[in-house]
């Protein structure tokens, strides 16, 4: 390596060290002399690499007059709103480099293959300002998963915009098949954070405000929770009306775990559930509890759960669904058992929580994941009664029933194998199929009872469990609430404008107003990144400081 190949090479990788530790090893360790590149100067100056296919030809990445006015030109062309950019192919950095110094372009990628290449492009030219900027991320070599589980991390929309996949079309020509599963990976990355930005547009301010006031009644502390070994966990499928004699017979042998939908159908029918549990940040949650629940049964919530609901019972046990608020309120104030409520729905999260309590049998009632026979609940759900206290000549219950079962665009018709037909939409099946691989992945035993739904395809055979399940109890908290509430509240105002001066606190604040970020920005139409993450400090303040002038009339 001649001198001036060593000086970019050495001064590239000190660039990189920061963020890119694992990629400066093995980068470290590349062979730089394969000549997988020959090297071009431009009109002016500018270093352009040229690819050499398998017969020695040499394809230039990069226009040879100007490079830098080329990438300015093809950015200015399809940028369209993206402040995410992902590049296939890193080539002589023109495009990164141009990316990077537009102001709405909030993160960047770079998908490349052949660890030895990309270092050859490192001894090429001076690439440190580049490689240092903290919105790049660098992935050589990576597998589909990887590039999901990177893109799944670091892109957000609330705050990013669109992302957008930009590829150096003579690079990506010679490894198309690498290339297009990169492309497959991003794109099924875009779906998923879709699917969450949606559910976050409609609900992240709700969960904000519920997790804020539900932390004076998380503070008080709680016996763990007594581990268990075989559970029933109910849903509200029309199914239960027939598995309810069945349910009521093996009783006596079975930790009961209700669903809040299905509470009040158990307690039509004498049968008390040893806990119950709910996940929906909704205030229309507490019609499951219309009916009444008795003060003594244990109540599991979510954190982010309506704060009214903890009040219906002298023993509510909160629990992390995920939120990262309530992450960071485990972290950093109390820690609070995790159960996995990624499934969406309250008979996924019930199966979780089962299984953090030790079971390693959980049979599973009402779970229809459909309409069988056009019906929606189990009667005795909280829909019959207000459906009929709302009734008019002009919309029966009856009416009223199938509006609600009508409504889904996706609705489709089904018939098993015996001959029952039901309906079913792209919600519920994506609901059962989350169910079905979390049975396939875990090591406690699944069974359903038999009933009228779409089939549930669960794992056959023994499974083996774990003889010492872990404790379901929350830890001492670090600070009293007020001065938790005080102390974030003032880390959110003082976050800075840009996220370039940030600091790793300061991030990790900044990731816990995303899902409000989500929210905001589609009730106020924000545009821009700053406009968005201006908005959304402005709400967490006035919100806390409502709690604390409730709480503690500051």
């Amino acid at each position: 390596m001649s001198v001036d190949k060593h000086f970019f090479f050495e001064r590239n990788l000190l660039a990189l060290s920061a963020s890119h530790e694992r990629l400066c090893s093995r980068l470290s360790l590349a062979e730089t002399t394969l000549n997988r590149y020959k090297f071009l100067e431009s009109r002016g100056g500018e270093t352009v690499p040229a690819i050499v296919n398998p017969g020695g030809g040499a394809h230039p990445l990069h226009s040879t007059v100007d490079p830098r006015r080329e990438a300015r030109r093809l950015l200015s062309s399809t940028m369209n709103g993206a402040g995410f950019l992902v590049f296939l192919g890193f080539g002589g950095g023109y495009y990164v480099e141009a990316a990077l110094a537009l102001p709405d372009v909030r993160g960047v990628m770079v998908i490349d293959y052949d660890i030895n290449s990309f270092a050859e492009l490192l001894c090429s030219a001076d690439h440190a300002r580049v490689l240092e900027d903290r919105r790049l991320r660098i992935l050589i070599d990576p597998s589909p998963g990887e590039i999901e589980e990177c893109i799944l991390e670091r892109y957000r929309p609330s705050l990013d915009g669109a992302i957008r996949s930009l590829p150096l079309r003579i690079r990506t020509d010679m490894e198309s098949g690498r290339f297009e599963e990169a492309g497959t990976a991003i794109q099924n990355a875009a779906r998923r954070l879709s699917a969450d930005y949606s559910v976050q547009a409609w609900f992240g301010t709700r969960w904000f405000s519920n997790i804020i006031r539900n932390l004076k009644a998380a503070e008080e502390t709680r016996r763990p929770f007594p581990p268990i070994r075989e559970a029933a966990i109910c849903a509200a499928g029309p199914s239960l009306d027939m598995q309810l004699e069945g349910l009521r017979k093996k009783r006596g042998g079975l930790f009961l775990l209700a669903s809040d939908t299905s509470l009040p159908a158990l307690l039509a029918a004498d049968i008390e559930p040893d806990a119950v549990i709910s996940i929906d940040c909704q205030h229309i949650s507490y019609k499951h509890f219309l009916g009444g629940i008795p003060p003594h049964i244990p109540l599991f919530l979510d954190l982010a759960s309506p704060p009214l609901l903890a009040g219906m019972v002298s023993r509510p046990i909160f629990f992390s669904g995920g939120h990262p608020l309530a992450n960071y309120v485990s972290e950093y104030w109390r820690a609070i058992p995790v159960v996995d409520s990624s499934g969406g729905n309250v008979t996924y999260a019930a199966v979780s929580l089962a299984e953090a309590l030790g079971a390693s049998r959980i049979e599973i009632y009402g779970a229809d994941y459909s309409y069988p026979l056009g019906k929606s609940y189990a009667k005795g759900t909280w829909i019959f009664p207000y459906f009929e206290n709302i009734q008019n000549r002009f919309f029966s219950v009856e009416t009223r029933l199938s509006s609600l079962l009508y409504r889904s665009p996706d609705l489709r018709k089904k018939t098993r194998e015996d001959g029952i037909w039901y309906y079913e939409t792209r919600t519920l099946n994506r609901y059962r199929e989350g169910l079905e691989l979390k049975a396939a992945k875990t090591d406690a035993r699944y069974s359903t009872a038999e009933g009228l739904g779409a089939p549930i395809r669960l794992p056959q055979g023994e499974k083996t469990r774990r003889s010492n399940p872990a404790i379901f109890s929350s830890g001492p908290a670090a600070m009293k609430t007020r001065n938790f509430l005080v102390s974030y509240r003032e880390k959110i105002a003082g976050l800075p404008e840009s996220e370039r001066e940030m600091n790793a606190e300061e991030e990790l604040i900044l990731k816990t107003l995303l899902p409000q970020a989500a929210a905001l920005k589609r009730r106020e139409a924000l545009n821009s990144g700053r406009e968005v993450l201006e908005a959304v400090k402005r709400y967490c303040v006035r919100e806390i400081e409502k709690v604390l002038e409730a709480m503690y009339g500051e």
